[in-house]
């Protein structure tokens, strides 16, 4: 994170490793309250957790209630459905766990890969509202962390805290006046980089299939038709002014070329294929290696 004296106040969330840097340490109250909007959104969205929200749904179909950030959430995941013809799904969760990667995390497949449910099927998301006609795994993981940490942001920049840079173990936000110079991965060793770029004032958000993996071949981006993984790009990278949309648009670069999502989103992109190719948008100011 940024060198000099900056403070780092760090903490495990959402089943992932988080940091905050800031130039002066954050106020123990406001600590806090960042740790209640964690859980908070924990608590309502993990599938993992047998009391949240979305494990309710995975029992029994009914009419929910979310919190207001469902609103964009769902308006996000409906159009990157459609764009991709149902590929990326918030409905992929049963395919998940038909795969092994389940609340336990056996890591077992139960059988073969089977496709999610059709959205206009299975679910009507209007706004804060999810009503269901079936129990369904919903998984948000997509673009859950990246929306967690606009809402992080949210919380520092309320309390004051103008400059800062969080990173939710590889989903970064920065906030200030200084640029940022960020590592690029290698999909295939991660103590090497591909290339490095220069952020200011935004999000940088990144996908990989060599992350969340097991098995033979498995890996967490399934294509919701098929309820198999993707296996023609292997990492990809995202930068937008939103990171709930970076993180989303990192996942559907797996599904659809980076040109054809700018159609509908303002967002710079990178993604790495399997033959060692690679494709970015013009906008992607970064240094790739050779």
């Amino acid at each position: 994170m940024p060198h000099g004296e900056w403070a780092d106040f760090t903490f495990d969330g959402i089943g992932t490793r988080w940091e905050i840097s800031t130039p002066r340490p954050l106020a123990g109250t406001l600590r806090s309250r960042l740790l209640d909007v964690v859980e908070k959104y924990d608590g309502d969205w993990s599938r993992f957790r047998p009391d949240s929200t979305v494990s309710a749904m995975a029992r029994q179909p009914g009419r929910y209630t979310l919190p207001g950030e469902a609103a964009p959430l769902g308006r996000l995941y409906r159009s990157l459905y459609d764009i991709t013809a149902g590929a990326m799904t918030p409905l992929v969760g049963s395919s998940l766990e038909q795969l092994g990667y389940d609340a336990t995390y056996s890591l077992v497949p139960a059988g073969a890969a089977v496709p999610a449910p059709r959205w206009d099927d299975a679910l009507d998301w209007d706004g804060a509202v999810l009503t269901t006609s079936a129990p369904l795994v919903l998984d948000i993981g997509a673009a859950g962390k990246g929306q967690l940490v606009d809402l992080v942001a949210a919380e520092l920049r309320s309390s004051g805290v103008a400059s800062f840079v969080i990173d939710a173990s590889g989903d970064l936000l920065h906030s200030g006046p200084d640029p940022l110079q960020v590592a690029l991965e290698h999909p295939y060793d991660p103590t090497k980089a591909i290339g490095t770029v220069s952020l200011a004032g935004g999000a940088l958000c990144a996908s990989a299939s060599n992350r969340r993996a097991w098995g033979d071949g498995l890996h967490h981006v399934l294509d919701g038709t098929t309820g198999r993984p993707v296996s023609t790009a292997v990492a990809t990278w995202t930068m937008a002014s939103s990171t709930m949309v970076a993180d989303a648009l990192a996942t559907a670069l797996f599904f659809t070329p980076g040109a054809e999502l700018e159609r509908s989103f303002d967002f710079s992109w990178l993604t790495v294929f399997s033959d060692g190719s690679a494709a970015y948008s013009s906008g992607f100011e970064g240094t790739l290696f050779t």
